[in-house]
């Protein structure tokens, strides 16, 4: 069912373990040219584009792209009193866990009369987009949209592709979802075109471009928020699934199985791998994923995923070395299972988000943990991190100098001008200050020689 890689006895370098590390076969930039036109046709026919490619690719044609407010209303008042309790929770989790990333405005006094504040500006407006597909996510809702707010960001749009089993519209539990959160801007497209919709606008709509788009969503989702990057900001390029478990020879075979089924389930390129030192584990680990596999709703999705090549048992000489091969991965979701988890920590680097111990299953984070579920996946967590109010926050450098307090820095200022060759740099300066200093003229005349042109 699964492949076993075994690097006991060797120690690979970081460019061979980049080289050997099971990845789905994905390739966004194939999707590039398909996503590009169905943000092109948005662009140009606005609504109607976004109404067509509803027909092809969704549920069918929505009556209505903007759902109506009293939709929402409805919406939340049939959730199901579990599923609404436990939407409640999950909402007041994520915001005390988020309210934390908010940073604190900071003033720098550097001298008397010179300060620079640090503070963090939210974005004006955001489009958050849930996907729809194999399953339902109104988690990803909340996941989405509690950073946002816990921001401070002022405008919360958000898009859903419309739902062939509710008659075009968008699926409720998303709807009660997002009524609950307070989110009232909410729109049945789904895809490339409704990313290029946030990037761009749809003036027939009313629909204003936003500043950041973030969200998981398909492989067209991801190549079309690639295409958008510059145009407005994005949390990354979200795609499959990915779960990696370090564990040894003190972990429960069935528990290791039971979390990398889990992942398993969601599409047939999720990516679940186990790092072990222990031989003995792996051959629990495997004859329990056969049996979850076997008694699982989605069993056959489950199999086809851990016998893709995106998945594999992973066996290593010692602790260090399963480190080793989790940094050069870089997993979306990173299960520690060890008898002492915490020892691992410190080496760890490169993880979307890191769950340590037995009792801390990847599906605690999914939904309850109060930490975010919308994580880098393909390796970006060596550069990337999940969502967070950071998401939506831009730092700002707020600068004040008083007139002694510039005087005070001036000849540098002067020198640093006359050595780049830029003089009218120093002349802003000493125009404040109606006559140029003895100070300001000597360095003035000790400046270095100016850089060649062409150089910069």
């Amino acid at each position: 069912m699964i492949t076993t890689i075994d690097l006991r006895g060797v120690r690979p370098s970081r460019t061979e373990l980049l080289d050997m590390l099971p990845r789905p076969v994905v390739d966004i930039t194939a999707a590039a040219h398909a996503a590009q036109a169905l943000i092109d046709a948005v662009r140009a026919d606005g609504s109607e584009a976004l109404l067509a490619q509803a027909d092809r690719f969704d549920g069918g044609r929505p009556e209505r792209i903007r759902v109506p407010q009293a939709e929402i209303d409805a919406a939340v008042t049939a959730l199901g009193p579990a599923v609404r309790a436990a939407l409640v929770e999950a909402i007041d989790r994520v915001r005390t866990a988020t309210r934390a990333q908010v940073p604190p405005e900071r003033t720098t006094e550097l001298a008397d009369g010179a300060t620079v504040v640090q503070r963090w500006a939210p974005v004006g407006r955001v489009g958050l987009y849930v996907p729809g597909g194999k399953a339902v996510y109104p988690s990803s809702v909340v996941m989405n949209v509690v950073p946002a707010q816990e921001a401070g960001v002022g405008s919360v749009a958000l898009a859903s592709p419309p739902q062939r089993e509710f008659g075009g519209r968008v699926h409720p539990t998303i709807l009660g979802a997002a009524g609950l959160l307070g989110v009232t801007e909410v729109y049945a497209m789904g895809g490339a075109g409704a990313i290029g919709a946030f990037a761009y606008g749809v003036p027939d709509l009313a629909l204003d471009p936003v500043d950041v788009v973030t969200g998981p969503g398909n492989i067209f989702v991801a190549a079309a928020k690639r295409l958008v990057k510059g145009q407005v900001g994005i949390d990354a390029e979200a795609g499959t699934t990915e779960i990696l478990v370090i564990a040894d020879a003190g972990a429960d075979a069935r528990l290791v199985a039971a979390d990398l089924v889990s992942q398993a389930e969601h599409d047939e390129a999720a990516a679940s791998l186990l790092v072990t030192d222990s031989a003995a584990l792996a051959t629990a680990v495997e004859e329990w994923l056969q049996r979850y596999a076997a008694g699982t709703r989605h069993g056959a999705r489950v199999v086809e995923a851990l016998g893709g090549p995106q998945s594999a048992i992973v066996l290593v000489g010692d602790l260090e070395a399963a480190v080793a091969f989790s940094n050069a991965y870089g997993p979306e979701h990173l299960e520690v299972q060890t008898r002492d988890p915490e020892s691992l920590l410190g080496a760890i680097t490169n993880a979307g988000a890191i769950f340590l111990g037995d009792h801390t299953p990847v599906s605690l984070g999914d939904y309850l943990a109060g930490s975010n579920h919308v994580l880098p996946t393909g390796g970006q967590a060596r550069f990337s991190s999940g969502l967070g109010a950071f998401t939506f926050l831009r730092p700002q450098q707020v600068v004040r100098y008083d007139e002694p307090a510039l005087r005070q820095v001036a000849a540098h200022i002067v020198a640093l001008s006359g050595s780049e060759d830029l003089p009218a740099h120093g002349e802003a300066v000493t125009a404040r200050f109606g006559l140029v200093d003895a100070e300001i003229r000597a360095a003035d005349d000790t400046a270095a020689p100016t850089t060649p042109e062409g150089a910069r």
